[in-house]
Formats: structure tokens, sequence, C-alpha cells
């Protein structure tokens, strides 16, 4: 049976750079962890992707299985390593080093899709998919045309990665998977060089306007900006002493996926993930430090931010 929420990208093995000589192994990529932060908010997740036949491939496996993730859909490469990216933190924030050319999952092609995706309410796919390779980015294309044709919604994370692809290639190909999406995930920063614009809430109604129902631009620590039904809202992002925000749009994306498929307005599913995201900097490395739905809830009633939000 699929699960409620289809996640297609790459998972690697992360090694978190913790102060001296001390690096903390963990888990990481973008659509593996949203599937992982839409599983602990209590959804029915699944990730679809290749993992070498490796140490590092099985570890991850056996993360994904332990978090209630749905692996049915994770195929094995005899020929191909698990990708590895290493976290190191500085005066700028955290950088990131990546060990991922030539990886399982980069050889992901059309033909690996399950036949019609049938049974998900929700595919999450991202930029850095569509970067990683040729054979990844035709995939996520297949995914999202056979979304559309079984009514599944489609999610979309930009996550521009200059480093993985040239802008020349990264932008049409970005701009035309927010057209053909109906929830649009774009960082700030991300949409700022992708549209050329500066002003958020004129960067989220030009993106509204390419076709997505429902937007929320992150903006780390000014908040989140969500535009869906006509109208446009900001929540505040909590107050926290942050640690590490290595993951935490990814975080926020899982939760809010998460809170929609429940049903929730996405204001609420935007204000859900905001303090979802803020705790997830508490904590070292992508995976580890995701809160689970109670510890959200404890967050949301204590720190009362609905009475912050405001209509613009």
């Amino acid at each position: 049976m699929m699960p409620d929420i289809l996640c297609l990208g790459e998972p690697l093995l992360e090694f978190n750079h913790v102060g001296g000589a001390d690096w903390r192994q963990g888990f990481g990529g973008d659509v593996s962890n949203v599937t992982v932060a839409a599983a602990r908010q209590g959804a029915s997740a699944g990730l679809l992707t290749r993992v070498g036949a490796d140490r590092f491939g099985r570890s991850l496996v056996e993360m994904l299985e332990a978090e209630g993730v749905d692996v049915s859909h994770v195929s094995r490469d005899e020929d191909a390593p698990t990708g590895l990216y290493f976290v190191t933190h500085g005066e700028t924030g955290h950088e990131f080093a990546y060990r991922r050319t030539g990886s399982a999952a980069s050889r992901m092609a059309p033909q690996d899709l399950p036949p019609g995706l049938s049974g998900a309410s929700v595919l999450h796919v991202s930029g850095i998919t569509q970067a990683i390779s040729e054979s990844a980015r035709a995939s996520v294309t297949a995914a999202m045309a056979a979304a559309r044709q079984t009514g599944a919604r489609v999610s979309y994370d930009p996550n521009l990665r200059l480093a993985l692809w040239p802008i020349e290639v990264a932008r049409p190909t970005i701009l035309r998977a927010l057209a053909s999406c109906d929830i649009a995930l774009p960082g700030l920063d991300d949409a700022r060089i992708l549209m050329d614009l500066d002003d958020p809430e004129v960067i989220l109604r030009r993106i509204q306007e390419m076709g997505p129902a429902i937007v929320a631009l992150t903006m780390g620590r000014d908040g989140v900006l969500v535009g869906a039904e006509g109208e446009v809202h900001h929540i505040p992002s909590p107050t926290v002493e942050a640690i590490d925000a290595t993951g935490a749009g990814d975080c926020f994306d899982g939760a809010f996926i998460a809170r929609l498929v429940a049903d929730d307005t996405p204001l609420d599913a935007a204000v859900y993930a905001a303090h979802a995201a803020a705790l997830s900097t508490l904590g070292h490395g992508a995976v580890g430090p995701i809160p689970n739905a109670q510890a959200v809830r404890d967050a949301m009633r204590r720190t009362k931010d609905r009475s912050q939000i405001r209509a613009n």
C-alpha cells in the first residue's frame, strides 16, 4: 500500500563537526529529511530512492525503518555507493562538503518509478534531486506528471544548490517545476536568485501567479510567509537558542505537508511547521533533532505565536 506522502530524493550519510577532532555520524539528504520529519509528526510517509549495497546504505534503510518510514520503494545498487556529506560550522553558519558524484541515487531513472504512484496523496520532490544527474531530473519530471494523472498533489522545494548545477540550467528547470506544483516551499535566499526579485511578498505573489495553490516562503529567523486562498500571512519564527540549522527547512517542509495531509489549513500547518523547524535547530545534525508531534504541540502552547500572526 502506498503511503500518503511519497518523497523522491537522495538520502545521505552525514558527518557533523561538533568541535575539536569530534565528528558525529548522522543522516541527511533534503528529501529524506522531509520524509522523516513527516513521519515524526504521525504521517504515513515513504521514500522513493536508490542507495548503495554498502554499510552506509544499510544504515540509512535501518534508520528509515526505525522512524516508521515506508522503504518498500528503496532499491539497492550493487555498482554505485551511497552518498556522503560533511557539515562544519563557522561565523557565517554551517557549510557543507559533499561526496555524492556517481552515487546510487544519482542513477535513479524514470523506469524506477512505481506504476502510476497510485495511492499517494502528496508527492514531494526538490531541486536538489533534479540537480544530481540528468536521469534523476527526468525522474522528477516523470513523477510529477504521474502524480498529476492520479490526482495526487505535488509539493516542491527548489533547494537551489549552485555547486551542483549552473544557474543557466537550474533557473528554467526550477521555474517549470514551480509552475507545475500544487504546494511550493521555496526559501527566500533561493527565491531571490531564481526570481531576480528582493521583496518577500512580491516574490510570494509572483510564485502564486505561476500556479501553485499554496506557497510557503521560509525566511529563516524572519519566519514564514504563507499564501493560500487569496490571503497572505506572516508567521514569526519562534525564538530559540539555535545550535545547528542543518535541515531546518526540510523539517519545515515535512511538518507542513504532514499537517496539510491531516486537513489543517495552510495557515495552521505553517504555524505548526515553523515551531517544528525552530525546535530542529536545538541539536546537531539534520535528522536527530527533528521533533515529534508532542514536542511541537508543547512548544506551540508555550509560545502562543498565533497571536502574533498578521494578515497582509
